[in-house]
Protein backbone atom coordinates (compact mmCIF):
# COMPACT_ATOMS: atom_id res chain seq x y z
CA UNK A 1 0.00 0.00 0.00
CA UNK A 2 1.52 3.63 -1.06
CA UNK A 3 1.84 5.99 1.74
CA UNK A 4 -0.79 8.21 -0.08
CA UNK A 5 -3.18 5.57 0.55
CA UNK A 6 -3.18 5.71 4.02
CA UNK A 7 -4.27 9.27 3.90
CA UNK A 8 -6.72 8.74 1.19
CA UNK A 9 -8.08 5.94 3.57
CA UNK A 10 -8.04 8.33 6.42
CA UNK A 11 -9.55 10.75 4.97
CA UNK A 12 -12.44 8.28 3.27
CA UNK A 13 -13.48 6.68 6.46
CA UNK A 14 -13.46 10.49 7.66
CA UNK A 15 -15.91 11.08 5.39
CA UNK A 16 -17.90 7.86 5.61
CA UNK A 17 -18.23 8.42 9.55
CA UNK A 18 -19.71 12.19 8.74
CA UNK A 19 -22.73 10.66 6.55
CA UNK A 20 -23.15 7.50 8.52
CA UNK A 21 -23.44 9.40 12.37
CA UNK A 22 -23.70 12.92 11.77
CA UNK A 23 -24.39 13.42 15.21
CA UNK A 24 -21.91 11.68 16.67
CA UNK A 25 -19.20 13.10 14.44
CA UNK A 26 -20.45 17.10 15.08
CA UNK A 27 -20.67 15.82 19.04
CA UNK A 28 -16.98 14.74 19.03
CA UNK A 29 -15.80 18.19 17.29
CA UNK A 30 -17.87 19.72 19.96
CA UNK A 31 -20.33 21.52 16.82
CA UNK A 32 -24.29 21.88 17.76
CA UNK A 33 -26.38 20.63 15.37
CA UNK A 34 -29.95 21.89 15.83
CA UNK A 35 -31.96 21.18 12.89
CA UNK A 36 -32.33 18.40 10.42
CA UNK A 37 -30.31 20.70 7.88
CA UNK A 38 -27.77 21.13 10.48
CA UNK A 39 -27.73 16.68 9.97
CA UNK A 40 -27.80 17.23 6.25
CA UNK A 41 -24.59 19.85 6.29
CA UNK A 42 -22.51 18.16 8.37
CA UNK A 43 -23.33 14.89 6.20
CA UNK A 44 -22.68 16.67 3.13
CA UNK A 45 -19.89 19.08 4.23
CA UNK A 46 -17.69 16.79 6.75
CA UNK A 47 -19.02 13.00 5.23
CA UNK A 48 -20.01 12.99 1.53
CA UNK A 49 -16.95 15.92 0.56
CA UNK A 50 -14.20 14.00 2.52
CA UNK A 51 -15.58 10.62 1.50
CA UNK A 52 -15.42 11.25 -2.64
CA UNK A 53 -12.14 12.88 -2.70
CA UNK A 54 -10.80 9.76 -0.80
CA UNK A 55 -12.19 7.48 -2.48
CA UNK A 56 -11.32 9.40 -5.85
CA UNK A 57 -7.96 9.59 -5.04
CA UNK A 58 -8.15 5.82 -4.10
CA UNK A 59 -9.65 5.04 -7.18
CA UNK A 60 -6.86 7.65 -9.34
CA UNK A 61 -3.60 6.99 -10.99
CA UNK A 62 -3.36 10.68 -11.12
CA UNK A 63 -0.10 12.03 -8.61
CA UNK A 64 -3.17 15.43 -8.83
CA UNK A 65 -5.07 12.96 -6.41
CA UNK A 66 -2.49 12.52 -3.73
CA UNK A 67 -2.21 15.92 -4.40
CA UNK A 68 -5.40 17.66 -3.56
CA UNK A 69 -5.82 14.59 -0.64
CA UNK A 70 -2.96 16.43 1.14
CA UNK A 71 -3.95 20.42 0.31
CA UNK A 72 -7.48 18.97 2.36
CA UNK A 73 -5.37 17.61 5.31
CA UNK A 74 -2.27 20.44 5.43
CA UNK A 75 -5.53 23.00 5.13
CA UNK A 76 -7.58 21.64 7.72
CA UNK A 77 -3.86 21.38 10.01
CA UNK A 78 -3.35 25.57 8.69
CA UNK A 79 -6.96 26.57 9.37
CA UNK A 80 -6.81 24.51 13.30
CA UNK A 81 -3.37 26.48 14.03
CA UNK A 82 -4.89 29.83 12.94
CA UNK A 83 -7.84 29.19 15.11
CA UNK A 84 -5.56 29.01 17.81
CA UNK A 85 -5.03 33.05 17.37
CA UNK A 86 -8.40 34.07 16.05
CA UNK A 87 -11.02 31.97 18.33
CA UNK A 88 -8.76 30.98 21.18
CA UNK A 89 -10.82 27.42 21.74
CA UNK A 90 -10.40 25.10 24.19
CA UNK A 91 -7.38 22.78 23.18
CA UNK A 92 -8.16 19.23 24.96
CA UNK A 93 -6.06 16.19 23.95
CA UNK A 94 -8.00 15.46 20.94
CA UNK A 95 -7.13 18.64 19.57
CA UNK A 96 -3.90 18.55 19.34
CA UNK A 97 -4.57 14.57 18.04
CA UNK A 98 -6.20 16.34 14.81
CA UNK A 99 -3.99 18.30 14.42
CA UNK A 100 -0.95 16.13 14.41
CA UNK A 101 -2.82 13.90 12.34
CA UNK A 102 -3.41 16.28 9.71
CA UNK A 103 -0.19 17.23 9.23
CA UNK A 104 0.90 13.65 9.26
CA UNK A 105 -1.69 12.53 6.56
CA UNK A 106 -1.30 15.85 4.86
CA UNK A 107 2.33 15.28 4.17
CA UNK A 108 2.31 11.60 3.54
CA UNK A 109 -0.26 12.45 0.65
CA UNK A 110 1.97 15.04 -1.33
CA UNK A 111 5.24 13.22 -0.59
CA UNK A 112 3.39 10.25 -2.50
CA UNK A 113 2.38 12.74 -5.16
CA UNK A 114 5.73 14.02 -5.23
CA UNK A 115 6.99 10.30 -5.91
CA UNK A 116 4.69 9.27 -8.76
Amino acid sequence: MRIGHISSVALLLSGLAGVVAPQRVARELELAISSPRGTAEVRAGLGGTYAALGAWALASSCPAADAAVGAVWLGAAGARLASLAVDRPRTPWPFWAYLGAEVALGTAALASARRR
